[in-house]
C-alpha cells in the first residue's frame, strides 16, 4: 500500500490522501485550498496522478476543505463514486452548488469593478458542475463496512465536529490505516464526542489545535461578554460563521443566552440561505446530535432569515444593536465580506471569530490586530472590536486530541499528523511522542510513503 499526501499538510485545508494498492487507487477527502494565495493557487493544479485514474473517494465530512474539490476532480475526469454518510450527503448538497455558486459571482464581481488580474475572471467551477458532481455520491451508515474498490474494505465512524463526520479505517489483508478527519470535542455544544479510535497498524491525525488547550468552564461567557459589550455602546456585531456547523452551534449559543436573559433579547439576522437550510438537516438527523427536538426547533426560529441581495444589502445599514451572522467562517469569501465593509470602520461595533482562522485569511489577519483588511480590491479599516471565541470551535483541542489517540487498543505502527499549521502540528508530533513513546511523522504536501 502506497499513501500519499496531496494537501493538509502544513495547512488545515486542502485534505486529500491517495491510497494505492493492487492497481487500485483511493482518495480519503477531496478538499479545497484556502487562506494564503500560495495555496490557493494549488486549486488549479491537476492532481499528482490523472483524476481519470482514481478509482472512488470517500469523504469524511461535508466541509468544503475535505469537499469543495470534487467539482474539479470531475471535471478533470474522475468518474467513480463518492462514499459518505447520509448526513455528510445531504450537507454536500447544500454546500457544493453554494459553492460553486459563489465562486461564479465572485468572478463575475471581480470582472465588473476590474480588480482581477484575470481578464476575464473565471471561476474553478460552477453551479451546474457542482450539482452534476452529486449524482455520483452514495451514502452508507456508520459502523457498516464496505468496499469503495476491490481490495479495500472501509469503515465509517462518528467522529464528533459535524453533522455525519467520520473517521475512515481502511483495511487490506490483514493490516489498516485509520484516518481520524476533523475530531469534535468532548463537551461540544451540539455534536456528541468522538467515537475512540478502532485497531489500526498506521494512523493519520489531525492537529488544527494541536499547541494549545482551551480552559473554559463556561463556553457561553466569554460570547455573551462580547455581545453585551459591545451591544451596550450600540454596535452591530458581524460574526462570520461557516454555514454548515458553527452557524447551528452559534443560534443554539445566542437562543440559550437568551433563554436565561445574560443578553438582551436583540435580533438575529442569519444571512445563508445555506446556513438555513443545513439547520433543516440538522432535524433531520437528530439521533447524531445533542439538541433536543424542542432546541432542533428552536434554532429555525431564533433568527431571522435573509435571503435575497436586496435583504442582505439592507443590512448594513442597522442603527440599532443587532447580531449578523453570515458566511464564510474565516472571511474569505460569501456575505460577510459585504457586511464587514459596511461595519469594520466603526469603533461602536465588534466583529467576534469563533473557530480557527487559517493563515492568510481575513479571519486570520483580524485576529492578529490588523488595522485594514482588503476586500474587493480595497483596503477597509478596522476600528471595530474584534474578539476571539474559540470556546465555540467544534475541533477538539490538544489535551482532547491526545485522549482520542491515547485509546487507540494498541500502538500503531507510525503516526502522521496532518491538517494543521506547522507550529501545531508539531506540537502535536512532540506530545505524542513525549507521552506514548510511537514514532511521529509531519508529511510534507505530495510526501509519498510505502505502509509495509
Amino acid at each position: 500500500m502506497r499513501l500519499s499526501f496531496l494537501g493538509g499538510t502544513g495547512t488545515v485545508t486542502g485534505s486529500k490522501y491517495l491510497l494505492e494498492h493492487a492497481g487500485r487507487r483511493l482518495l480519503i477527502d477531496c478538499g479545497l485550498f484556502q487562506g494564503l494565495k500560495q495555496l490557493r493557487l494549488r486549486n488549479w493544479d491537476t492532481l499528482s496522478v490523472p483524476a481519470a485514474s482514481i478509482d472512488a473517494v470517500v469523504l469524511s465530512h461535508a466541509h468544503l476543505d475535505h469537499s469543495g474539490w470534487l467539482p474539479r476532480l470531475r471535471r478533470d475526469g474522475f468518474h467513480g463514486v463518492v462514499w459518505c454518510t447520509s448526513a455528510t450527503r445531504d450537507l454536500c448538497e447544500l454546500l457544493l452548488p453554494d459553492s460553486g455558486r459563489l465562486l461564479e459571482e465572485e468572478a463575475d464581481f471581480a470582472n465588473r469593478h476590474g480588480f482581477s488580474k484575470h481578464r476575464p475572471a473565471l471561476p474553478l467551477y460552477d453551479e451546474e458542475a457542482a450539482r452534476a458532481t452529486l449524482k455520483m455520491f452514495r451514502s452508507v451508515p456508520f459502523d457498516v463496512p464496505f468496499e469503495p474498490v476491490p481490495g479495500m474494505e472501509a469503515l465509517l465512524r462518528p467522529a464528533g465536529h459535524l453533522l455525519g463526520a467520520a473517521s475512515i479505517r481502511v483495511a487490506w489483508q490483514d493490516r489498516a490505516i485509520l484516518f481520524s478527519g476533523d475530531l469534535g470535542r468532548q463537551d461540544d455544544l451540539l455534536m456528541r464526542p468522538p467515537t475512540p479510535p478502532s485497531r489500526c497498524d498506521w494512523l493519520v491525525v489531525e492537529s488544527t489545535y494541536g499547541d494549545r488547550v482551551r480552559q473554559v468552564a463556561d463556553p457561553l461567557a466569554s460570547l455573551s461578554d462580547a455581545i453585551n459589550r459591545i451591544a451596550a455602546r450600540g454596535g452591530v456585531i458581524v460574526v462570520p460563521a461557516f454555514a454548515v456547523g458553527r452557524a447551528q452551534a452559534l443560534l443554539h449559543a445566542v437562543h440559550e443566552l437568551k433563554l436565561r436573559h445574560r443578553i438582551a433579547d436583540l435580533p438575529v439576522y442569519l444571512n445563508s440561505p445555506m446556513a438555513a437550510g443545513a439547520t433543516q438537516i440538522y432535524q433531520a438527523h437528530r439521533a447524531e446530535h445533542r439538541l433536543t427536538t424542542a432546541q432542533s426547533a428552536a434554532l429555525c426560529f431564533s433568527a431571522t432569515i435573509v435571503d435575497s441581495i436586496a435583504e442582505s444589502r439592507r443590512l448594513n445599514d442597522l442603527q440599532r444593536p443587532a447580531i449578523i451572522i453570515s458566511a464564510s467562517g474565516m472571511a474569505s469569501g460569501g456575505r460577510v465580506l459585504h457586511h464587514l465593509k459596511a461595519y469594520a470602520p466603526s469603533a461602536r461595533n465588534g466583529i467576534i471569530l469563533t473557530g480557527f482562522q487559517a493563515a492568510g485569511t481575513r479571519g486570520a489577519a483580524l485576529a492578529a490586530g490588523a488595522s485594514t483588511v482588503k476586500i474587493h480590491g480595497e483596503h477597509i479599516p478596522v476600528r471595530a472590536e474584534v474578539v476571539m471565541v474559540d470556546s465555540l470551535s467544534a475541533h477538539a483541542d490538544r489535551d482532547e486530541l491526545l485522549a482520542w489517540v491515547g485509546a487507540a487498543p494498541s500502538p500503531p505502527r507510525r503516526v502522521f499528523i496532518t491538517h494543521g499549521e506547522p507550529v501545531s502540528a508539531d506540537a502535536l508530533r512532540q506530545a505524542i511522542e513525549e507521552r506514548y513513546g510511537w514514532p511521529c511523522v509531519v508529511p510534507e504536501f505530495r510526501d509519498t510513503v510505502e505502509l509495509e
